[in-house]
């Protein structure tokens, strides 16, 4: 289906507007913080959780889709009860910090994450890394051999087996955006047009779903978010799949990466509080509670990752900084509407 990404946008800003006249922001206690949340609860809740149990400090968590979150930020204003913004997209964040909603964190907080990983300004910071990559068959004479780059997930011969999410993901705008920046604009635009034709208007609604598809034998391939294939596999070992890191070798682009992260609300009168969370989300224990409990990459060198996944450093990974995600976001934006994208 067509989405009128433009029209949705401020449909969601005004539906929010509304709100915040209508409604006053919740009573908090002194020793309590409250996120808006773009991820998952089971992505991020156990990391708060240890937090809460480990510093004595209650979080709320307020979730929804990074976009409309950080709509709302925008529209509250000062009056935001929010004191911390999470999201699954360096994307999101750029434009957080653009839009002058975010506060700088202190450079002793940040100095141990690569620059590539947070904001110029450091008014956000990457707290977990996430790549790209094709979740494959192994079932027996399903052939998916001549696919070695996202690239190849336009050829017809992937009509009816290819499984992707809908276009208006976050991971999916943000690795769009990634390729746009290392490969030819007309590639991605005939790359487009062919997954459109393969998938034929069936998308996903979750990276999940297209794992368990290709798993259950209704697809033979997708284009997901690396730690889902695990997941997948702590529920089920013997499922047949396996992952495929595309764009490898020396002609390769290398793989699209993404953060999720935080930052800090401007409007924030806890930045005392909100500055230990993120000092516990940023630590070695941190760290390691993102990559053993949710497979993704810890940002810290010295913080190994989950021993299932490839090992960081392995592997090509596309030469883009995540602040970039959000400078040509509108970009990636009109050339799905321009083609109508599921």
């Amino acid at each position: 289906m067509f989405v009128n990404r433009t029209l949705t946008h401020w449909l969601v800003i005004a539906g929010l507007a509304v709100a915040s006249i209508v409604s006053l922001a919740p009573v908090q206690a002194a020793d309590s913080l409250v996120v808006y949340s773009g991820r998952s609860d089971k992505f991020i809740k156990p990391v708060i959780e240890a937090f809460t149990r480990d510093a004595g400090i209650k979080v709320v968590l307020h979730s929804a889709k990074s976009t409309a979150l950080l709509n709302k930020l925008k529209v509250e204003g000062k009056q935001t009860a929010a004191d911390l913004y999470i999201s699954n997209d360096a994307g999101n964040l750029q434009t957080g910090s653009n839009l002058g909603l975010f506060r700088a964190l202190p450079d002793e907080l940040v100095k141990d994450i690569e620059p590539g990983y947070r904001a110029p300004d450091n008014t956000w910071v990457g707290l977990s890394a996430r790549v790209r990559v094709l979740v494959v068959s192994t079932k027996p004479k399903v052939d998916t051999s001549f696919v070695k780059s996202v690239f190849d997930l336009a050829n017809p011969k992937l009509k009816g087996r290819l499984g992707i999410t809908d276009s208006t993901n976050g991971s999916y705008i943000a690795g769009v955006t990634v390729y746009q920046r290392t490969a030819d604009k007309e590639k991605v635009k005939a790359w487009l047009k062919g997954m459109k034709a393969n998938v034929d208007g069936k998308v996903y609604a979750k990276h999940s779903k297209i794992v368990k598809a290709v798993a259950s034998g209704k697809k033979d391939i997708g284009l997901v978010n690396h730690y889902y294939i695990y997941r997948h596999l702590d529920k089920h070992p013997d499922a047949p799949i396996r992952i495929v890191i595309p764009d490898q070798g020396e002609n390769g682009m290398g793989v699209a990466q993404n953060v999720a992260g935080i930052a800090i609300s401007k409007h924030t009168s806890k930045s005392v509080l909100a500055e230990k969370l993120v000092a516990y989300l940023a630590s070695n224990k941190g760290q390691k509670m993102f990559a053993d409990a949710n497979r993704e990459y810890p940002v810290l060198k010295d913080v190994p990752a989950a021993k299932e996944v490839p090992v960081a450093g392995s592997y090509k990974i596309a030469d883009v900084p995540m602040h970039e995600l959000a400078t040509y976001r509108s970009e990636t934006l009109d050339l799905l509407d321009d083609i109508g994208m599921p």
